[in-house]
This record gives C-alpha cells, structure tokens and sequence, in this order.
C-alpha cells in the first residue's frame, strides 16, 4: 500500500512540477532575464574600474550552456524532478497521516497535508531566507547560505511534526480546536525565536568584511574610488516580482499536488464498491 502511495505521490508531483515551470517560465523569466542583465551590466563596469586602477581583470570564459537551453530544458527537468522528490515525500507524509488526524477523506487529508508542505518545507523557510535571482548573493557565501537554508527547512519541518502531536495531546483536554489554536501558536512562537537567532546573510563574516552590516545580500550601487555611483544597486522591483512569482509557483506546485494526489489516492483506497454505493441512491422498498 505504501509504495503505491508513494508512486502516485511521485506521478502527482512530476504534474505539478510541469505545471510549476509553465507558470515560472511565462511569469518569472523576465525578472531572471533581467538579474542577468544586470549582474552582466555591473561585472563591465568593475572591470572597467579595475582596468582603470590597473588591476588584474578576469574576463570570465564562455558558458557551456546557452542561455535558451537553461530557460527552457535545463530549468523545466530540475523543476520536474523537485516535483517528483516533493511528491513522493508527500506521500510519505500521507501514508503517516493516514488514520492518526481524525476521520478525514482521503481527498481532504491530501489537501491538509499539501498545506502543511508547502509551510514547513518553503514558505516558512523562505520567510526567513527568501529567494532570490541571479546577480544576489556572493561566491563566498555559498556554503554558509546554504547550511543556513536546509537548517531552516529541517527546523520547520520537525516543529511542525512537533506542533501536529503536541496538538494531539492537548485534544482531550482542550477540544479539536483550541488544541489546534494552542499548537499553532506555540509552532509559530518557536520559529520565531529561530528565525531571530539564525543570522541573517547580510550578516555573515564574509559580507561584513567587505560591505559592512546589512539585512540582505542585495547588492548596492557600485561606486568609484570617489564615491561616485558608476552602476546603481539591484532593482527593487524586479526582486519583489521575482520572489512573488517564486511563492506562486510553489503555490501552484504544491496545490497541484494535493489535488492531483487527493483523487488517486481515494481510488486505492476506497473499494469500487464502496464507492458505487456511495453514489447510488438508497431507494426505500
């Protein structure tokens, strides 16, 4: 039973994984385009400060995939094969779920589970370290962006567990719910405190070394050894477009999920004949 739930969780996620990159590429290609731009507008600008002060100047080599292909191909298969991993960790979820919150139908539970996914495994997370385009973020600090990042996933996804039991427990005692209201709140309180423990990535010791203490790694307007602005800092509104259109898409890839999952899994679940009497109508003699 499990791995059948599983395999459809995984084709359940490979949909909404397409259908995910659809809506990125209409929507958000622009404002990537646009990061690219701008990350190539600015590194001709350093060089040419460079060049001017003498410095040595690395003029980078060419890219081994075009740019087409990494919108399109490149993009559409790592968007897919994410669906595909978040699905079959849905079903996972589901098949633990599964008779342990309550007498809910098997559609209804995929919905709450998907809700529960996309809060623990992304919006939570990215309240914190939201996502951001190309030309933000710098080489040093990837790594520590990173441990930071599935840190913060791995926080929320084991707070939420927590938050589901304690919300079990506090059930019989307080009803179905005030036990959820009281759970949430504690859920939301802890993560609060580690959202302002963890550091922020403006505040990591490679960005203070050399740009001072700041909130986020957007990058400001680079300037002359005069103080004169040569090339203005990143775009405001392409980042407000470019994470609104990334919240969406997870929108829509996790949604997709519930509701693509929800009807799979209450046909292997639910006997035809259960289902059949379902629908027909009792008729008195």
């Amino acid at each position: 039973m499990e791995r059948k739930l599983i395999l459809r969780g995984a084709l359940a996620g490979a949909v909404a994984g397409l259908i995910a990159f659809v809506f990125a590429r209409i929507f958000a290609e622009s404002q990537i385009q646009a990061a690219i731009d701008y990350e190539s507008g600015r590194d001709a600008a350093q060089h040419a400060l460079d060049e001017a002060a003498g410095l040595p100047v690395d003029h980078g080599g060419h890219e081994l995939f075009s740019r087409t292909l990494q919108a399109n191909i490149g993009i559409g298969v790592g968007v897919v094969l994410f669906g595909i991993a978040m699905g079959a960790l849905f079903a996972v979820a589901y098949a633990i779920c599964l008779g342990r919150v309550g007498k809910l139908r098997p559609r209804n539970l995929a919905m709450l589970v998907a809700l529960g996914g996309f809060l623990a495994v992304y919006f939570v997370p990215f309240l914190k370290y939201p996502a951001n385009p190309p030309a933000i973020g710098h080489e040093d600090t990837i790594h520590d962006r990173g441990n930071l990042y599935l840190a913060m996933v791995a926080c929320s996804i084991v707070l939420l567990i927590g938050a589901v039991l304690l919300g079990k427990r506090l059930q019989p005692r307080f009803g179905n719910w005030n036990a959820t209201l009281l759970a949430l709140a504690a859920y939301v309180a802890i993560v609060g405190v580690l959202m302002a423990v963890l550091p922020s990535v403006g505040q990591l010791a490679a960005n203070v070394e050399e740009y001072g203490r700041h909130a986020t790694e957007t990058p400001l307007p680079l300037t002359d050894d005069k103080g004169n602005i040569v090339f203005p800092g990143f775009d405001a509104d392409t980042l407000y477009e470019f994470r609104l259109y990334s919240v969406a898409a997870q929108v829509l890839l996790w949604g997709a999920i519930g509701l693509i999952f929800g009807p799979l899994a209450e046909r292997l679940l639910q006997p035809r004949t259960a289902r059949t009497e379902q629908a027909e109508p009792v008729h008195n003699a």
